[in-house]
């Protein structure tokens, strides 16, 4: 059945399954404030009458959000903050050797258990695939979920009003799956990914890979990505054993459906700049500050 057909937008939004409600566009407003100005550092007052609140207002609805204030958020997206995230020394994965992780440190970080799909399955392009879907809001706007019987297959974002845009972009991605709207079986993906007291060792999230070999290798390295750290383009190349292929690693990390899960919103240019991102760079800058925001409360 045309996936098309199947979209159902009066479903949407259903239930805010997010802990401090959807505040994400007036945050969203003021990350983008701070975005275009941060070189002249503008003050709570500057960005609260940007975005219509007072100060106080502000400064509580941003710490809410993100776990850090205004001014915090600002320095957590600096390019200079940026070039720290890749600096070669790892204190994060230090400190989860000490206590007896394994790995890539994920003190603060979700657990994944992941899996992908073969060669062959990806060339049928989700034929004789069902992937169930649905839209939750989330900290970084409304997030569409796609699922399988196998574990989370899609994570996208949007804006109010873009939801089938959306539905048209991940849909493209496995033209030939069977779509069906399913809120109940994407809800507990959602309230799992977006409340970081939920990211248990004990309880990991399953994500089933739908790409070719190369995406696959470039996504499970995006994985081994500790929160609160950064890679290049051109690292990820080399940690896949193919040095010269950073070009193709940035289409790679372009083309993830699973946003957010597999952090290719931690892969930055070699200067520490926040390139393109899928999903716009005020978001990407949202994530890496409310990801911030996360490390500072942990």
């Amino acid at each position: 059945m045309n996936a098309q057909t199947q979209m159902k937008p009066s479903a949407i939004l259903e239930k805010d399954i997010t802990p401090s409600g959807n505040d994400y566009e007036v945050v969203r407003r003021a990350i983008e404030k701070i975005s275009l100005d941060y070189r002249d550092q503008p003050s709570l007052e500057v960005l609260a009458e940007e975005v219509g609140e007072t100060p106080t207002g502000l400064q509580k609805l941003f710490t809410r959000w993100a776990g850090l204030s205004p001014k915090a958020f600002l320095q957590a997206v600096t390019l200079d903050h940026a070039r720290r995230l890749l600096d070669s020394g790892l204190p994060l994965l230090e400190a989860s050797l000490e206590v007896g992780m394994s790995g890539p440190g994920r003190l603060h970080d979700l657990f994944v258990t992941h899996e992908a799909m073969s060669p062959g399955d990806y060339k049928m392009r989700g034929a004789g695939l069902t992937i169930r879907y649905g839209y939750h809001i989330s900290p970084f706007g409304i997030a569409l979920i796609m699922v399988t019987d196998r574990g989370l297959a899609g994570l996208s974002f949007n804006d109010p009003g873009e939801e089938q845009a959306a539905f048209a972009d991940m849909s493209g991605r496995w033209p030939n799956a069977n779509y069906v709207e399913d809120m109940g079986a994407t809800q507990p993906y959602a309230a799992r990914i977006f409340d970081p007291a939920r990211w248990r060792a004990d309880q990991p999230l399953r994500v089933v890979m739908i790409g070719t070999d190369f995406q696959v290798r470039v996504w499970e390295a995006l994985l081994r990505i500790p929160l609160g750290r950064a890679r290049t383009y051109s690292s990820l190349a080399a940690d896949i054993g193919e040095p010269k292929a950073s070009r193709a690693v940035g289409a790679a990390c372009g083309a993830n459906p699973i946003s957010f899960v597999v952090p290719c919103h931690r892969a930055l240019a070699k200067s520490g700049a926040l390139t393109g991102y899928h999903w716009g760079l005020t978001r990407k800058r949202a994530i890496l500050g409310w990801e911030a925001g996360q490390l500072s409360a942990g």
